[in-house]
């Protein structure tokens, strides 16, 4: 990581914090994806952004220079920070009332990096890298393929981390043009008051999903192997591009910003208690991180913590054959997340068949949909009691009762007797992750194992089976 660059600004800053960030490794063919498919989504929204973007070398910004015409006319201000070359200030599009150019010094680090950085008042989000140095590939060497070489980095959607590398954007931009600082500066305390809290990131997540397969679908690779590397990347990404619309999600809620996490432990408990099959339990896994990612979900809902309004009497109803309603389709759009799609749409049937969307009962309900119901549920009802005076004991009792009030009717009673079991295990001194009654406290699953591109590629396979 090159000294002075800002991803290494952004590294040191959360190195010692509880919520250290976890780069990757990417191809560059997924940053072409996800840059196009982030730089196509302010052409189709009206939020009018502040764009921050480096190409490395004023050869690259020509190339695209055509395309940010158009995204000007959709954005508030662009700042182009790249080496200077023959042509970089004479293009039209530098000439543009909001395009101001930043010409770096060929051996300021920047110029060694890719970046483009989007604050919006509907969404925010980032791509920024630097590429592997000719060490880092080993004797390998670099790749004789461009589509094949890779950088270091991240791309997220959270608004604190897209808001801290923009400020240290332009602090950068500072040193070469004090006034476009200050300008940006202004254009970024005018954007933020107006962000909304609960991002809608359906539309973004979906464009995203559907660049990377295609960007996929247009390389030419050489041999089996690389290709089944490339796959793997390809899956990684869009798997994150799903967990980081759900991680916006938790933290929208003010009053339980750790559901997913908590019910991913619980589930992966009970998955034992019932002796389930790895594939199995990996897969509710998935599905318990995305499980607010709801197609009978109310947008208030996120918003009020409160899991019965989770439930509407006028949520939309249908038959199994027909299509997924917004929540779960977004989900669709990756082929193999389908098996996650359909456990997250089925979570709110009820066990005696009065529920949504397809009016499932008993058994024909997928048994992981029937967990994630149950812990759901539970984990709010614990939540709701985490800032009381009662013990630890009292609030799983409680908690536990209130679901036991619900077995036959809405949860699977088999289901409701292997709770009991692990609460009677909680009550007597076992120790789950995350559970104790401190709740919110501890650091996000997703930050914490789930933005690490190489796990996610380790363990994908058996997602599916």
């Amino acid at each position: 990581m090159l000294e002075g660059s800002i991803l290494q600004q952004l590294e040191t800053a959360h190195r010692h914090t509880t919520r250290p960030i976890r780069f990757g490794v990417y191809y560059k063919n997924t940053l072409v994806a996800l840059c196009h498919a982030l730089e196509d989504h302010i052409l189709t929204d009206d939020g009018t952004p502040l764009v921050i973007t480096a190409f490395q070398q004023g050869k690259w910004y020509l190339q695209e220079a055509e395309r940010y015409a158009d995204i000007a006319q959709r954005s508030r201000e662009i700042a182009i920070m790249a080496a200077a070359e023959s042509g970089f200030a004479e293009h039209p599009t530098s000439q543009l009332l909001n395009v101001d150019l930043v010409a770096l010094d060929e051996l300021d680090p920047v110029a060694q990096e890719w970046h483009l950085i989007i604050l919006s008042p509907k969404y925010t989000a980032m791509v920024i890298c630097q590429e592997l140095s000719e060490a880092d590939y080993g004797s390998t060497g670099i790749p004789t393929s461009d589509l094949e070489r890779k950088f270091y980095g991240l791309w997220t959607f959270e608004p604190e981390l897209v808001q801290e590398t923009a400020e240290i954007a332009i602090a950068h931009i500072k040193k070469y043009n004090p006034e476009l600082a200050e300008k940006l500066t202004g254009d970024k305390q005018q954007i933020i008051p107006l962000m909304h809290r609960s991002q809608n990131l359906g539309a973004v997540v979906s464009r995203v999903v559907d660049y990377l397969q295609t960007g996929q679908d247009n390389l030419s690779i050489p041999t089996a192997l690389q290709k089944q590397t490339l796959d793997r990347n390809l899956v990684s990404n869009e798997i994150q591009a799903f967990l980081r619309m759900a991680q916006l999600m938790d933290m929208a809620d003010v009053n339980n910003p750790m559901a997913a996490a908590e019910i991913v432990v619980l589930a992966e408990a009970i998955a034992q208690l019932l002796d389930l099959p790895a594939w199995q339990i990996k897969r509710l896994r998935l599905a318990a991180l995305l499980h607010r990612i709801d197609p009978l979900q109310k947008a208030e809902s996120v918003l009020t913590g409160g899991i019965s309004t989770r439930y509407q009497e006028d949520a939309p109803s249908c038959p199994l054959t027909c299509p997924l309603v917004p929540g779960a389709q977004v989900l669709r759009t990756m082929p193999r997340l389908r098996a996650v799609a359909q456990i997250i749409t089925h979570q709110s049937e009820w066990w005696n068949g009065t529920g949504e969307p397809a009016g499932l009962a008993g058994d024909e309900i997928p048994l992981e949909s029937r967990i994630l119901a149950l812990l759901a549920d539970f984990q709010w009802r614990l939540n709701q009691r985490k800032s009381s005076n009662q013990s630890r004991e009292q609030i799983f009792t409680q908690a536990l009762d209130e679901c036991r009030q619900q077995q036959s009717t809405r949860f699977d009673p088999k289901l409701v007797n292997t709770l009991a079991l692990l609460v009677m295990g909680l009550q007597q001194g076992l120790d789950l992750p995350m559970m104790t009654p401190k709740f919110s406290a501890g650091i996000w699953i997703l930050d914490s194992q789930w933005d690490s591109h190489s796990k996610i590629s380790e363990e994908i396979g058996s997602y599916f089976t």
